[in-house]
């Protein structure tokens, strides 16, 4: 992964591209979170029903933070300790942000930052965030190499950055919409962080 890869991908989503791009997971499908031709394309391209909803990535913590001002105190703290990683946090949105994100329920947000090191790290340079889901058909199974992804997905987007082999597992999903309320949290998918980490981080200790 190079700048010039970096800014090739800023471009592609900044005009509604679509998009297929390594995470920290497994790769995924990226388009402009307010544009809703690209959401339509991604979708299209995944098979996969236009009311589900999808998730929106940030690539650096504070620039989620700074877009979600709403976000409650005690939220906010949760997601300090458990961003980035490979985690998608679903939380209140109360402002409805990203409404073509959100599906039935636009007072629910996924959010995701992945955490990118080594041949990824140039990816969390990108300024502005994604409309993001798992570049698989839906029903497949997640891809940890581009030679993974469905012939007619790759076929169908405008760019594919190689990010070489990830770790193949995708984010655990958990829902903090009461976290504010009441502290509790839900687990809605098992995935690359464990529950026990999980509750290890919001508990302010450090990561495994």
């Amino acid at each position: 992964m190079t700048p010039e890869d970096v800014e090739t991908f800023e471009r592609c989503i900044s005009v509604g591209g679509v998009a297929i791009f390594p995470a920290d997971t497994v790769y995924g499908l990226a388009t402009e979170p307010q544009s809703r031709e690209g959401m339509d394309r991604l979708y299209r391209l995944k098979g996969r029903p236009p009311d589900t909803p999808a998730a929106v990535m940030f690539f650096q913590l504070g620039a989620a933070l700074a877009a979600l001002p709403e976000m409650g105190e005690r939220t906010r703290a949760a997601v300090e300790r458990l961003l980035p990683g490979a985690l998608t946090l679903v939380l209140p949105n109360p402002a409805h942000r990203y409404s073509l994100a959100c599906g039935p329920s636009p007072e629910r947000l996924g959010l995701r930052v992945p955490q990118l090191e080594g041949e990824l790290a140039p990816l969390a340079t990108v300024g502005w965030p994604v409309l993001q889901s798992s570049a698989n058909r839906s029903g497949e199974s997640d891809a940890r190499r581009v030679a993974d992804i469905d012939e007619r997905v790759r076929a169908g987007v405008d760019l594919v950055l190689d990010g070489g082999e990830l770790p193949g597992t995708p984010s655990t999903v958990i829902d903090l919409t009461a976290y504010e309320l009441d502290g509790t949290w839900r687990l809605l998918r098992e995935g690359a962080v464990p529950h026990a980490e999980i509750d290890a981080r919001l508990a302010g200790r450090s990561r495994s």
